[in-house]
């Protein structure tokens, strides 16, 4: 499960021009990309402070705020793409920062 090609499809405003997409090796890895997404964005609107917090409500509403944001995962059995929207994101990003606490 956890080994999985995972390609997250984002849109960042209304443009068109601001689609982009990021690969991973796994669904573990997208997540970790997701929350780097996020802590750049931070850094980028704190540049004077040394230490960043943030709690998973900051993080759904940075991925809420997104104009789009769905995963495609891979799936060996049918040997295709499965598509996940945004709330599969946001759960599994729970789930991901919940094992890394432990």
């Amino acid at each position: 499960m956890s080994n999985r090609h995972t390609i997250i499809l984002m849109q960042t405003s209304q443009h068109r021009a601001t689609r982009t997409f990021m690969d991973y090796e796994s669904i573990s890895q997208a997540m970790d990309g997701i929350c780097g997404l996020y802590e750049r964005k931070l850094k980028e609107l704190n540049p004077a402070l040394r230490n960043i917090t943030y709690d998973i409500l900051d993080l759904y509403n940075f991925i809420d705020g997104l104009a789009d944001m769905s995963a495609l995962v891979y799936d060996h059995s049918i040997q295709a793409y499965l598509p996940y929207d945004r709330q599969w994101i946001k759960q599994r990003t729970l789930q991901h920062l919940k094992k890394l606490a432990h």
